[in-house]
């Protein structure tokens, strides 16, 4: 039976994420977005979101999971760019030096016109 009311105690207790939960969920935010997270720890995302502002150490590690990620992944870019992976320089520089490419420029070019004399083409003919 239900004691108190809506507010006071009545319902399900708080889900908190234990310590080593809290390892696993840094882990996994290198790959998982936080709706597979949630999945993961068979909560609801909303549920996830409501833990990350109780548990602020539980936001600060997505957050540095997914940064050690990023820069594992920007390491071996680099690494690649160095090598000479042609592709790998002109992410990197369109991505974090902000280049672009131009789209070329439309010209006009006047339609040509053959006329076929078949007066000149019987004498070659012959």
């Amino acid at each position: 039976m239900k004691k108190g009311n809506q507010g006071e105690g009545g319902g399900r207790p708080e889900k908190t994420l234990r310590a080593d939960e809290v390892i696993q969920l840094e882990a996994l935010s290198a790959y998982l977005t936080k709706s597979q997270i949630a999945d993961y720890f068979s909560i609801s995302e909303n549920t996830l979101r409501a833990i990350e502002e109780r548990q602020p150490e539980v936001f600060e590690a997505y957050k540095r999971g997914r940064v050690r990620a990023f820069a594992g992944m920007g390491q071996n870019l680099i690494q690649l760019a160095k090598a000479g992976n042609v592709s790998a320089n002109i992410f990197y520089l369109k991505t974090q030096a902000g280049w672009k490419e131009e789209a070329p420029e439309v010209q006009d070019i006047p339609a040509i016109n053959i006329v076929i004399d078949s007066n000149a083409i019987n004498a070659t003919a012959e």
